[in-house]
């Protein structure tokens, strides 16, 4: 298979020879070379081969070639000379075996026996530094063979510099990090011979490493599947199994003839450090690529010199020579010696070597100190006494290299070079040439016809000549003669360490060390109070790895001076000091901090009473260090190597010398060796202070040297054969009972560290998880017992529930695995696990002891718990548990950025209750400050619980495992971190009573009505039901029956009252258009259900008295006060449009309705029992507000129910009928007549409407957008609405038109997430009649978009109703059987976008953590959160303009029709009507828009256990939010503040009150709460007293919303906005809806750490009363008590706390009057009985541009509303409008608007940008957030006209400006770091106090300024560097400002003084 590697086959013309080198590998790991030359042989087939001549072949595994057809007569087989050595002279090779063919082509007369005995028998190679051997085999030739001077230097010639040239050296570098990193290599080409040499150089290049996995450089055929394997490996495949390798996953392919790398997904290749690899990249240009580096020369010289092909392989071979020298710095210093004699064990310290040279994050170096490359290097290179190669010498002499090369970088390619010849010479050594001469065969003999065939071998003669050679011509006599390399000591070179300053580091640490210093002095002086003062400091030192080290060994120096039994509390702190380094430190413990703490764990202790003291390791063995076995392995080879070193150390002791001469100590730190050592210094009668002054003193001068446990080794090595056998042997025993002995120690350490205190207590399997981590890289010659500690299964680990067996377990196999490796006898192995189970439980019968007497202990003092204010009703149900309230991603309370005290963390109590979740504490550092940290939310408001990981924190003495997240919907969020004392078991039941209070199974248990049962009362749970044993189907057939028959059913003589409950999912439920099942929570498939309507109960009779109730109702009232219709048959005319009709009384025709509905008068009851089917959940179209003037109605219904293919399946009972085509046809014809009906009341539809609004039929469309247009100039002064609109029509639409046009026919403020799908579909079912794609005007195959709009514009007209669908109904209305109706397109976001931006906003307002990626803004954009409600105000916008500017009605027929149909309801009703915007309209509107027409309160706030999974949805938040909004915007127009909508909008989630529960108002009578707040709306009206509400929640089905803040309404003015001016303020709002006028809600920043929320007022104002006691008890040495109070915006809620003039001066009113005697008179009568200021004297004549900014906002109002329409009309066309914008600056001499901010563009100084195509008008800062979308309309002659108007204002402008240039000129200004020098036109503005940078002085665009306010001073500078050719003398100065430093270059010296003159005078 290796002769022929892809196959033997017969091919039908002869082959040139040819001669490859393949590689074998024998089971000791051996390579064998196998040359093989090939060449072609003749074979002889008969003409018709038969069948068994094939089968032979096919078993000789032989193929023939493809023929034309014929017969063959002729073919040629391959064949096949071998040659196999275990020496690599692969030249030698070559020549010999084409010798052989030579004389077999040319038929010579040497017999071939002679030459292949010769070859066998007569060369003698000698070994690595032999000498050169000249020899001939017989055939004419001459040949020499020269061995290299050392075996371990691998020889090239020049295969590594044909891999450079093959791969480049970006790929080489990539295939040698691959293979260094174990990863699988395959190398790729037609040339077996480049697959040989490639793979051969690849393994040169990881010299001094030696690769040691699959090594197969000729990989054949039939054993591809070894490409398969787990192991890595370096393989070769001929480039035509290409396909056959193709699906590898995990394999790199380097293709040598392509020049190319395959990097598989599967295989993650880890590259060399970016410092190393830079490096190593310009040393290789330097070599392969000289030229480049003369590439930029303006002056090129002469071509560098170029080496040979040979020097070039050794060059790049000492670059990475290098390399590995580098990689491995201070490797020596990480060897740990085990063992000496006989053989010596050598451990490498893994993460000591990565955490010295701070490599621990990189994953390259980890990877290589984890292979077995590297494990062998330890193994072959670790004896410190040994033969030496060039590799020695680069490693020690490398730190000196590298710092001369820094000095001089023109020695690196020396030194590379110099390293070459070495490397050639070792490959190379005899200088003298030999002339070799090999006879080769003619040219083109093998094409010769006649050749013989290759003969027989005689194999007996070949043997003779083989024997007679080698007796002839032995080597031996000059082989004795050779003298072997000796071994000698190995160069340690640099200590790990030496990288790193230590000085500098103890410099930069001083302060903290010495603050550590007196920490731990006054702890063990006994100064407790002392010390607790600065323990925050210190925790906070210890984050430093040099404060770690520095404690520890200060911590040893107490140890010595028996200091180590310390009181409770000294014992208490040092445990904290332990703790918290341990804490700052990885499992790794790169930093030996564990160890050195190991020690110290077992000597410090306490004793609790007589016999029994407490060792400090007790109470730090939650780490996981302690449960990493790689951990105990290198500590305890570390100290069995101080043992050893101890052992010989007497037999060289020296003397003391200066410590330059020194070699650091590898016991103690390398950055604390100068001064923290301790060793010098052992009086006892010194003090401390005495003692550390002596130490430092003598640092400076001399010390011991320490002599390395290496170089004793070396010694001892050395000396080992001249020790006679008893020394030898006493050598060998001494040794392995040191390491016994210490196998002994630590197996008492691992029981301490690991036996729990208490011992009932399962351990945590955190072995599994440290298992990948090594700490150290063994060599194990082998280890018998291997299997006993590896062989077991996780599942068997994880099993073991006893904390002896596990432990014993664990011990066992540390002891196996160091025993075995350090050479321990079997009995000695065999007591150590006899005597371990024995250690095991006496250490845990002494820790039973220690327990409990820990127990008995007094408590530690921790901060006193303090209790929180409930609520009236409010229980706890789990109180004080210890926890720790952690930082979040805010920045309030932190003492970050946003400053204030560093409030958190706090330590205090959680505390859950019926209602809340509550933390009450005190900030961890006693030194901030004393107040109370509070948080809280209503449990009912959680959104998520989960579980997190605390990281440590530096103000603890103790390690917090457990930590929880709870997230609410008032967006407060807790980190809370559970104290030690807090059970596992507490915090599970924590958990589960969270999830059972936050989902209740029905609103009865929330806490509304958590103080009173809810029970059915008068009947009794015995009482059985009638017909109760007919179910189903059967009931319902029998009761209709009977009904049919005559009989009527019975009526019961008592109604009971329901029970509360939420009820169960809707099984009757219609999934909506878009497919989505929408559960709810209203739909009760009862066993009395039928589907006539006529068969439901009716459970409220509608007689008189039930009529007055329902008269009284809120949303009735409302519909009296619209003259909508009245429930007053009396009151009631025929005439009137309108009336409120009862057929929903019983709730059967939508459940989800009101029981009154306001209909057309012409429409009958039957018919809308039919009409609603044609509506999703039956929520048809009913009127909900009328305009008082133009009579225009506003109606809302759902989406039109459409039937998909799969509800016709599925035949859903929500569809229009029960599927015949009959009713489906009666259904639409009801559909129809209802609109018709509707559509003839309307005023605009009506002939006989008002005059005023009676429009041109003939020029409706144009009239239409007249009444919309942006028509500003007429606004203030108009003429009758009638006249207006007759009057200029066609100037308007052209503006209206033009806008449009600016706008590409999109409305930027529709934006919703789902509408990025409906872009994908281009439709023009939207367009008017008649206008389709043919009728559209294209110029080039392109849309004109004027033309568009124009005909877009022209087709909108006047309608009665607008009826404002979903895109995929709107399609489907056909258009002509609804005359006078408009129907237009909606974007609208559903539900479940609503929800996912939610939960972005949340994370943008409260995040988890604090990130700098990216912005709160940015986080708040990508939520797009603000998008939803500009959507919303929009489409509300919308609809005001259309009832109130056009006069036409409009129907909301959007989803359900409950969510955001409400909204934009509610919102238009608002703005339209100042009754809403008061107390009263405000409830009314809630009352009627959300809680009568059923939005699903229950459902979209997860209010019970049904409706757990469908996720929170603040839909009803979003309402407030635009409220708040527009609020802000017209802060005159409501009667209520800010505050009240923050209240609303948290108890609409609280569930403290019922208003917001269940999810309609049929759900609300069965409940009995409409007529319990008839009765309760009766006697608050009779003037009863108001705190009666709270005791009557407790007899009653919980507490209004409403009366609760009539309440407070009426104590205080908490509620009331004192800004509200109705009278002065216009009816109809129409606020901004662009983003730039929208801002993030108040509420959701809010955090209020003192107190809490601020929204339940009796805690609030209790909590408010204690905090104030506190203060005043901490300043009652004040002599006079202060008004003043200080504030905290960190702390405290300033918005709440802000001093307001109107409530203090009524308090003070109150006061006098209760001082006089008088009674106190509520404030809201004192406030109406204030006389408002006469405004007479405040008018004034208004100018044209204050008339033009007031017109403003109803201007843009109006522009949005046109293109909202227009957008339905055009729908996807806006496409056709993508065109950028080409802006140029503009100087606006009229008053203009931003077209993106809206804002003004107005002034000569004040520039904007301006499209030169379609005139789009820009900030130049909103130029970057402009649409892309230019509609390229020529501008028109008027704005020519501007523009040239422009361009003399730009000019006068000019002059004006120019006379505050103070001065101006070129300036060269250097850029930042690294950059060059730039020439600006700087000009000097004293007017602005800028110093401004222009390109040119023709430029009017500013490119940057320089403000002066931040100038500190201005200089003249010299010694400039880098400084422009052609730069003067002194003609530099700087500028340093409060940012950064500026550097300015003058033309020349005087330029440079007077702008430095200038400067000074400026800013002075």
């Amino acid at each position: 298979m290796f002769c022929q590697p892809a196959g033997w086959q017969l091919t039908m013309q002869k082959q040139q020879p040819t001669f490859f080198v393949s590689v074998l590998t024998d089971t000791d790991a051996e390579r064998h070379y196998c040359a093989v030359l090939t060449f072609s042989e003749d074979v002889i087939l008969p003409s018709t081969p038969s069948n068994d001549l094939a089968d032979d072949e096919e078993e000789d595994g032989l193929t023939l070639g493809s023929t034309n057809g014929g017969h063959v007569t002729r073919v040629y087989a391959p064949k096949s000379l071998v040659l196999v050595s275990r020496l690599s002279y692969f030249e030698t090779f070559r020549n010999c075996l084409g010798l052989i063919y030579t004389v077999h082509i040319e038929n010579s007369n040497v017999e071939l026996e002679t030459l292949i005995g010769n070859i066998l028998g007569c060369i003698h190679v000698p070994p690595p530094g032999g000498p050169q051997i000249r020899f001939s085999i017989g055939a004419g030739d001459r040949q020499a063979l020269q061995p290299p001077l050392c075996s371990s230097i691998p020889c090239t010639s020049n295969s590594v510099a044909m891999l450079f040239k093959h791969l480049g050296i970006h790929n080489t570098i990539s295939v040698f990090c691959a293979a260094l990193s174990d990863l699988k290599v395959l190398f790729m080409s037609q040339s077996f011979t480049r697959l040989t040499e490639a793979s051969h150089a690849l393994s040169a290049l990881m010299y001094p490493l030696k690769y040691s996995y699959v090594y197969v450089p000729i990989l054949p055929s039939r054993l591809l599947e070894v490409l398969s394997t787990p192991t890595p490996f370096i393989a070769g495949v001929h480039s035509s199994l290409h396909d056959d390798v193709a699906d590898l996953l995990d394999v790199i392919v380097a293709d040598l003839d392509g020049g190319s790398i395959h990097l598989p997904e599967h295989a993650h290749l880890s590259y060399m450090p970016s410092n190393l690899r830079e490096r190593m990249v310009h040393a290789l240009n330097l070599i392969l690529h000289p030229e480049l580096l003369l590439a930029d020369d303006a002056f090129p010289g002469s071509s560098p010199r170029t080496s040979s092909i040979e020097m070039v392989d050794k060059e790049i071979r000492a670059v990475f020579l290098r390399f590995f020298a580098e990689l491995l710095f201070g490797y020596r210093s990480c060897l740990t010696i085990v063992r000496i004699h006989d053989e010596s064990v050598i451990r490498f310290h893994k993460a000591s070597f990565l955490g010295q040279r701070g490599l621990v994050e990189d994953e390259f170096t980890k990877r290589v100190l984890d292979s077995m490359s590297f494990n062998m290097f330890v193994g072959d290179r670790g004896p410190p006494y040994r033969v030496c190669d060039i590799f020695d010498e680069v490693f020690a002499s490398m730190q000196d290299v590298l710092k001369t090369e820094q000095e001089n970088p023109e020695r690196l390619l020396h030194n590379i070079r110099d390293l070459a010849q070495q490397l050639y010479h070792n490959e190379c050594p005899n200088i003298q040439p030999y002339a070799q001469k090999v006879p080769k065969p003619t040219d083109g003999a093998h094409m010769r016809i006649h050749q013989p065939i290759f003969p027989h071998i005689d194999e007996r003669k070949t043997l003779e000549i083989i024997e007679e050679g080698m007796a002839k011509f032995s080597l031996k006599s000059k082989l004795n003669q050779l003298r072997p390399q000796q071994p000698r000591i190995v160069p340690n070179g640099p200590h790990v360490s030496a990288t790193t300053d230590r000085l500098m580091l103890i410099s930069m640490n001083a302060r903290r060390l010495e603050v550590l210093r007196s920490a731990i002095g006054y702890i063990f002086e006994n100064k407790i109070s002392d010390a607790r003062k600065i323990f925050p400091a210190v925790l906070k030192a210890l984050k430093s790895k040099v404060a770690r080290l520095a404690m520890v060994d200060e911590l040893r120096y107490y140890v010595q001076n028996n200091r180590s039994t310390l009181e409770h509390q000294q014992f208490d702190l040092v445990v904290r000091l332990l703790n918290c380094a341990l804490q700052n430190e990885s499992p790794m413990d790169e930093n030996s901090i564990a160890a050195a703490i190991l020690p110290l764990a077992h000597d410090f202790c306490r004793k609790l009473c007589t016999g029994v003291y407490q060792f400090a390791y007790t109470c730090i063995q939650e780490h996981p260090v302690w449960s990493s076995r790689e951990f105990w392995e290198a500590t305890f080879y570390k100290d069995v190597e101080y043992e050893i070193r101890q052992l010989y150390l007497p037999q060289y002791q020296e003397h003391m010398y200066p410590p330059d001469k020194s070699a650091p100590s590898p016991r103690n730190s390398p950055e604390l060796s100068g001064s923290w050592s301790r060793d010098s210094i052992r009086s006892s009668g010194m003090t401390p202070e005495s003692k550390r002054r002596v130490m430092l003193q003598h640092a400076h001068s001399y010390r011991a040297r320490d002599i390395s446990a290496l170089e004793i080794a070396a010694e001892q090595m050395r000396v080992w054969q001249s020790l006679s056998d008893s020394k030898q042997k006493e050598a060998i025993a001494t040794e392995e009972s040191t390491v016994y002995s210490q196998a002994i120690h630590y197996a008492n350490r691992m029981v301490s560290l690991r036996v729990p205190l208490d011992a009932t207590k399962n351990i945590p399997n955190t072995t599994a998880m440290l298992e990948g981590e090594s700490m150290s890289s063994n060599i194990t010659n082998s280890v018998p017992e291997s299997d006993s500690y590896e062989a077991e299964s996780e599942f068997d680990e994880q099993d073991v529930s006893d904390v002896s067996s596990t432990v014993v377990k664990f011990v066992n196999r540390f002891t196996d695995k160091v025993c075995g490796e350090c050479g321990v006898t079997a009995d000695h192995i065999k007591s150590l696990h006899a005597m371990i189970p024995g250690v095991v439980d006496i250490h845990i019968e002494a820790l039973e002891r220690v327990q409990q007497e820990c127990k008995r202990l007094p408590p530690i003092q921790k901060p006193k718990i303090f209790d929180p204010v409930m609520l009236p009703g409010e229980d706890a149900v789990i109180s004080r548990l210890r926890v720790y309230l952690v930082p979040d991603g805010r920045e309030e309370g932190t003492g970050g950025p946003s400053g204030g005290p560093a409030l958190l963390p706090a330590e205090g109590g959680l505390v859950l209750t019926t209602y809340r979740i509550i933390f009450k504490g005190a900030p961890c550092d006693p030194l901030v400050s004393e107040q109370t940290i509070c948080r809280s939310f209503p449990i009912a408001s959680l959104t998520r619980e989960k579980k997190i990981n605390i990281q440590p924190l530096s103000q603890l003495d103790q390690w917090l495992s457990e930590g929880m997240q709870l997230r609410s919907n008032t967006f407060q969020l807790m980190k809370l971190a559970f104290d030690e004392e807090v059970n596992p078991e507490h915090i599970e039941d924590l958990r589960k009573l969270l999830i059972k209070l936050r989902f209740p199974s029905g609103v009865g248990e929330t806490f509304a009505f958590a103080s009173y049962p809810l029970i059915q009362s008068g009947h009794s749970k015995s009482n059985k039901e009638k017909h109760a044993s007919l179910k189903g189907f059967a009931k319902r057939t029998l009761l209709k029956t009977a009904r049919k028959a005559g009989f009527k059913p019975k009526e019961p003589s008592r109604k009971p009252k329901l029970i509360l409950q939420t009820p169960p999912m809707s099984r009757r439920m219609t999934a909506g258009v878009d497919g989505r099942d929408r559960p709810s929570s209203y739909y009760i498939d009862d066993e009395l259900s039928v589907i006539d309507e006529q068969d439901i109960t009716v459970a409220i009779q509608t007689d008189s008295k039930n009529v007055e109730r329902l008269a009284e109702r809120l949303y009735v009232r409302d519909y009296n006060r619209l003259g909508i219709g009245t429930l007053n048959a009396n009151q009631t005319k025929r005439s009137d449009a309108f009336r409120l009709t009862l057929i929903n009384n019983n709730y059967s025709v939508c459940k989800s309705y009101p029981a009154v509905l306001a209909v057309p008068q012409t429409i009958s009851d039957d018919s809308i029992r039919k009409f609603a089917r044609s509506h999703r959940q039956y929520r048809f179209p009913v009127v909900t507000w009328r305009h008082p003037r133009t009579r225009a109605v506003l109606l809302r219904a759902s989406g039109f129910h459409s039937k998909g293919v799969m509800e016709m399946l599925k035949g859903k009972p929500n569809a229009p009928s029960g599927g015949s085509t009959t009713e489906i046809s009666s259904t639409s014809l009801e559909q129809e007549k209802y609109f018709a009906a509707l559509t003839a009341v309307l005023p605009s539809g009506n002939s006989y409407g008002s005059p005023e609004l009676d429009f041109d039929p003939l020029g409706s469309s144009r009239s239409s957008l007249d009444s919309l247009a942006l028509d500003s100039m007429l606004l203030w002064d108009s003429p009758p609405e009638g006249a207006g609109r007759r009057q200029g029509g066609h100037s308007r639409l052209s503006r209206v038109v033009t806008t449009f046009r600016n706008s590409g026919g999109k409305a930027r403020s529709l934006g919703r997430a789902s509408s990025a799908r409906d872009h994908g579909r281009s439709s023009t079912s939207t367009l008017p009649t008649g206008y389709n794609n043919h009728h559209i005007p294209k110029q080039n195959g392109m849309l004109e978009p004027g033309e568009v709009a124009d005909n877009v514009a022209s087709s909108l007209h006047k309608a009665a109703l607008y009826v404002l669908g979903e895109k995929n109904h709107v399609k489907a209305i056909r258009q002509e059987s609804y005359p006078k109706c408009y129907f237009n397109p909606v974007d609208y976001q559903d539900v479940r976008h609503v929800k996912a931006s939610f939960k972005k906003l949340m994370r943008a307002c409260v995040p988890t953590a604090y990130s700098s990626d990216k912005g709160f803004l940015k986080a708040v954009e990508d939520s797009e959160w603000l998008l939803q409600l500009q959507n919303m105000m929009v489409i509300a916008g919308a609809v005001v303009d259309l009832i109130d500017g056009w006069g036409s009605s409009v129907m909301l027929c959007l989803e359900d029709g409950w969510d955001f149909t409400t909204q934009v309801a509610s919102i238009a009703q608002m703005l339209l009507d100042p009754y809403y915007r008061t107390f009263e309209g405000f409830r009314t509107l809630i009352e009627k828009e959300w809680l009568s027409f059923g939005h699903r309160f229950t459902h979209r706030s997860n209010q019970t256990m049904a409706n757990q999974a469908s996720g929170f949805a603040p839909v009803f938040l979003q309402f407030l939010d635009v409220v708040h909004q527009i609020h802000r915007q017209f802060p005159l127009s409501f009667e209520f503040n800010q505050y009240y909508l923050k209240f609303i909008a948290y108890h609409y989630v609280s569930c403290r009150f019922r208003t917001f529960m269940l999810d309609n108002e049929c759900e609300r009578v069965e409940a009995g709460w409409l007529l319990e707040e008839r009765h309760r709306s009766q006697s608050v009206d009779m003037g009863s007293d108001a705190d009666s509400l709270i005791s009557e929640r407790i007899t009653s089905n919980g507490t209004s919303i409403w009366d609760y803040i009539d309440m407070y309404n009426k104590r205080s003015p908490i509620f009331f906005n004192f800004l509200y001016s109705p009278l002065e303020q216009d009816s109809v709002l129409r606020p901004y809806s662009n983003m730039a006028n929208l801002q993030i809600w108040e509420y959701y920043l809010e955090d209020d750490l003192a107190c809490g929320p601020s929204y339940d007022f009796e805690s609030f104002a209790k909590e408010t009363q204690i905090q104030e006691s506190q203060d005043l008890n901490t300043d009652s040495s004040a002599p006079i008590p202060l008004h003043r109070k200080v504030f905290t915006s960190c702390y405290h809620n300033i918005d709440q706390l802000m001093p307001d003039h109107f409530s203090y001066i009524m308090a003070e009113i109150a006061q006098l009057e209760q001082e006089l005697g008088q009674r106190t008179e509520q404030w809201s009568l004192l406030w109406e009985r204030l006389e408002p200021p006469s405004r007479e004297q405040l008018r004034r004549q208004l100018s044209f541009s204050t008339h033009l900014v007031r017109s403003h906002g109803v201007s843009v109002h109006k522009r949005s509303t046109i293109e909202f329409l227009a957008k339905g009309k055009i729908g996807d066309s806006s496409k056709m409008f993508s065109q950028p914008h080409r802006f140029e600056k503009f100087s606006y001499t009229t008053p203009a608007y931003c077209d993106y901010c809206s804002h003004l563009l107005w002034g000569l100084a004040k520039t904007g940008m301006r499209c030169t195509d379609c005139g789009y008008n820009s900030h130049e800062k909103c130029v970057p957030h402009a649409p892309k979308n230019c509609t390229r309309v020529p501008l028109t002659e008027a704005r020519h006209s501007a523009t040239s108007i422009a361009k003399s204002s730009i000019a006068e402008t000019s002059s004006i400006m120019s006379e505050t240039r103070t001065h101006e000129g070129y300036l060269c200004k250097q850029g930042a770091l690294l950059k060059g020098w730039k020439q600006r036109w700087f000009v000097l503005d004293s007017m602005k106090h800028q110093l401004r940078y222009y390109d040119s002085p023709d430029d009017s665009n500013c490119k940057g300024f320089i403000d002066l306010a931040d100038v500190e001073c201005v200089q003249a500078l010299n010694n400039i560097q880098g400084i422009p050719k052609k730069a003067g003398e002194n003609a530099f100065f700087e500028m340093k400002t409060t940012k950064r430093l500026y550097c300015f270059g003058a033309p020349d010296a005087k330029a440079a003084e007077e702008w430095v003159e200038k400067i000074q005078n400026s800013i002075q």
